[in-house]
């Protein structure tokens, strides 16, 4: 059994947060666009927990699977993400999937961090709002600079 990752590990480049959501995908085709264009690596975060995740395969009726299990069911989905806007891009992109609150993952993964990338609105949260939980809590505590996309607007200029 492997352990289940609680921070993840980024060694500078850009940081994507993701959370399945929509907006998360605009961030990321946005993100590998200007990574493309500066040469940047881009790690993919998604924090998760039992209650934001897929369900494992493994799970049945009377049994809950083990957090590794949990764990790889998030990073299967996280790829597939990643895969259908990586598509055709030239970027180094590394999945990491963290078993943490979203806002504190995004923060420490930012300490190492070039530049961090996250939608404006998530799965959660009240309509009407201009920045989602996460996103306010990164950009008032991210230790690099951060970008937060708008859904409808990830079109980088230049």
């Amino acid at each position: 059994m492997s352990d289940v990752r609680e921070h993840a590990e980024v060694p500078g480049g850009m940081v994507v947060g993701h959370d399945g959501s929509r907006c998360a995908q605009e961030a990321l085709a946005w993100a590998l666009t200007v990574a493309a264009r500066g040469h940047w690596p881009v790690h993919v975060v998604r924090a998760w927990s039992m209650t934001s995740c897929p369900r494992p395969a493994s799970a049945t009726p009377g049994f809950v699977p083990p957090l590794a299990d949990w764990e790889a069911s998030v990073a299967a989905e996280l790829r597939g993400h990643v895969a259908e806007v990586q598509a055709g891009r030239d970027v180094e992109v590394t999945c990491q999937v963290v078993h943490a609150a979203p806002a504190r993952a995004m923060v420490e993964a930012s300490s190492a961090a070039d530049l961090v990338v996250v939608g404006a609105r998530g799965r959660g949260g009240f309509r009407g709002l201009l920045l989602g939980s996460v996103s306010n809590q990164v950009v008032e505590h991210a230790h690099c600079p951060v970008t937060v996309v708008r859904s409808g607007t990830a079109r980088p200029s230049g």
